[in-house]
């Protein structure tokens, strides 16, 4: 159903005042992520012998850490910049933005053996989560939903999210099953220096269901699907571009190991731009600021 334009402009003076008041704490919440993420990040990039894993885990970790100075942190304070003026693709950009600094968090907590920056990575993935909790605790999903197109193909954006899901599922537990049925450590361990994957943990006990419950609401237009898979959207993006970039910075750091694939760099670049496509069919869909 087309918003009338009485109904159209609550929803959107509603959005508006989401953005210009987003509570000053969630503000001050996302703006020490910005500061704890860019230091963590820039200490991890630029200080030598900070990393004590194998040559080519320190070098993935100093890709990924570039990404999210340059491109994470970035994007963090620009959007919420726009969102305090009252743009509703700011919010999800913001959000989305959140959630790769909080994913790679997670890796530099589990994936890097302890080292002095621990405080930092754990502080990156308290602020990350806090900040996220403080934005969905006041967005007015009825009227960010309000704000979309009833031409918006929930159910093509919906289809592309699930098959991602499908694809990523089966690529990790093509790894984990057979790892899981024997009794010794699997190869895919060798020469990480880790004693299992935080990334499988993460994407197979919560980023996939995350984004297959997602689909499934946006497919049914509820309301917080539209929230969860604009922002899953911008994710995956900024995701493929780090992922390229760990892997080139991996194999530069020693091309004979089998942990990275310096195939996967443009494998991945063309994903990123693959991505912008149903990312840019979303935000085209969305009103933003009046």
């Amino acid at each position: 159903m087309v918003a009338t334009p009485v109904r159209l402009h609550a929803a959107s003076r509603s959005v508006l005042i989401l953005g210009t008041a987003l509570a000053r704490s969630t503000y001050w919440l996302s703006g020490a992520l910005a500061l704890v993420a860019a230091a963590a990040a820039a200490a991890t990039f630029f200080l030598p012998g900070v990393l004590r894993g194998p040559a080519v885990m320190n070098g993935s970790a100093r890709g990924t850490a570039l990404v999210v100075l340059v491109v994470a942190v970035p994007a963090l304070l620009l959007s919420m910049r726009a969102a305090a003026a009252g743009s509703v693709r700011a919010l999800i950009v913001w959000t989305g933005a959140i959630a790769y600094i909080a994913y790679q968090a997670v890796l530099f907590l589990f994936a890097t053996p302890f080292n002095q920056l621990f405080l930092l990575y754990l502080a990156m993935f308290t602020f990350s989560f806090w900040s996220v909790v403080s934005i969905l605790g006041q967005v007015d999903l009825e009227s960010l939903r309000a704000r979309f197109s009833s031409k918006l193909p929930v159910h093509g954006l919906a289809t592309y999210a699930l098959i991602i899901v499908v694809l990523n599922a089966l690529a990790w537990l093509r790894n984990v099953v057979p790892g899981v049925l024997s009794s010794t450590p699997p190869g895919w361990l060798d020469g990480t220096g880790m004693s299992t994957n935080p990334i499988y943990v993460q994407d197979l006990a919560f980023w996939l269901p995350l984004t297959a419950i997602a689909a499934i609401l946006l497919w049914r237009r509820r309301p917080w699907g539209y929230l969860a898979v604009g922002s899953i959207l911008t994710y995956w993006v900024i995701e493929s571009v780090g992922v390229a970039v760990d892997q080139w910075f991996g194999h530069a750091a020693d091309p004979s190991s089998t942990v990275v694939a310096v195939v996967m760099v443009p494998a991945f670049g063309l994903l990123a731009l693959v991505g912008l496509i149903p990312l840019h069919i979303y935000f085209h869909h969305l009103h933003d600021v009046d």
